[in-house]
């Protein structure tokens, strides 16, 4: 999405991977973001992310939870 610039804490999709994440801090070109449950974060470029909705935002942390649970899915 040309022109968009996240702030810190803002929740944001990654395109390419396919993940919502929290904005952490932007180093160089690249914004690091963080899974919603918390965890290892991820660079993503500019064009890569966009916005999201409070329900994508929310479906996206249930996402991350999911990941990392024990019980199969």
């Amino acid at each position: 999405m040309s022109g968009y610039d996240p702030g810190k804490g803002e929740i944001v999709r990654d395109r390419l991977r396919d993940r919502v994440g929290r904005v952490m801090d932007r180093e160089g070109a690249c914004f690091q973001l963080r899974p919603l449950g918390g965890g290892v974060e991820w660079d993503a470029a500019p064009e890569d992310i966009e916005p999201v909705a409070v329900s994508a935002a929310l479906s996206g942390h249930v996402a991350e939870l999911n990941r990392h649970s024990a019980w199969p899915v």
